[in-house]
């Protein structure tokens, strides 16, 4: 048997065994991993559902079948890998300080762990390919902000407020301060590894968050004369 027939064989092996409501999800997961894998390797662009199809382990038409052209299972790809990120920044901020007792290094505790979500392989990976194919698929860096990067500043903006309700900040509009604060933790991080591209030194991470806490309690640390008149 030619190579091509056997590995027809063997896929079409591996999607018979993949008929039960498990295995079909597992098929989809597994198409959406190898989509990623391959749209960040080639781009939109040069991305093939063949190479998809091949990488995944599936035949072309399942591909198809499943979640239709190129287009349509890019933008599926993208959203769901974003809504992957925002779950793990949420569970990242579930840790968030209810006290003060070391409000710099709660905080700084707290950016590390946001930061491995989205410092991460993965995440620069995302990144790249939003800022790449923004021209190309304007509507969908909108839908991404809206389901999880306005999610995750809407969940530390109540975490702020929290904070600043128990008089620990100084706080007048939460959403704004949680935007300012991931944007200080992030600090030069995006162009010092170039999207991810290169590494980042421990040191220049430590660099970033400590930096970052500092200029944020700086600004909302509640001042000695409000703090008279509350």
């Amino acid at each position: 048997m030619a190579d091509g027939g056997v590995r027809a064989t063997a896929t079409a092996a591996r999607e018979t065994t993949a008929q039960t409501p498990r295995g079909q999800m597992q098929k989809r997961q597994a198409i959406l991993d190898a989509a990623l894998s391959v749209f960040v390797r080639e781009g939109y662009g040069l991305a093939s559902i063949d190479a998809i199809a091949a990488e995944a382990g599936v035949a072309k038409p399942t591909i198809y079948n499943h979640l239709g052209g190129k287009e349509n299972l890019f933008r599926i790809v993208m959203i769901e890998a974003a809504e992957q990120s925002r779950t793990k920044i949420l569970q990242a901020l579930d840790a968030f300080p209810t006290d003060a007792t070391d409000l710099p290094g709660q905080l700084a505790a707290i950016a590390h762990r946001v930061l491995e979500c989205q410092a991460g392989e993965r995440g620069w990976a995302l990144q790249r390919l939003i800022y790449a194919e923004a021209p190309r698929f304007p509507d969908l860096c909108d839908t991404i902000r809206a389901g999880s990067t306005d999610h995750v500043t809407n969940a530390l903006a109540a975490r702020l407020a929290w904070l600043a309700n128990a008089g620990h900040l100084e706080i007048a509009d939460p959403v704004t301060a949680a935007q300012q604060f991931m944007a200080l933790i992030s600090g030069d991080l995006p162009a010092l590894s170039a999207l991810g591209t290169r590494p980042i030194a421990d040191s220049e991470l430590d660099r970033a968050v400590t930096t970052g806490v500092a200029t944020f309690l700086r600004a909302f640390t509640p001042r000695a004369d409000s703090a008279a008149h509350a």
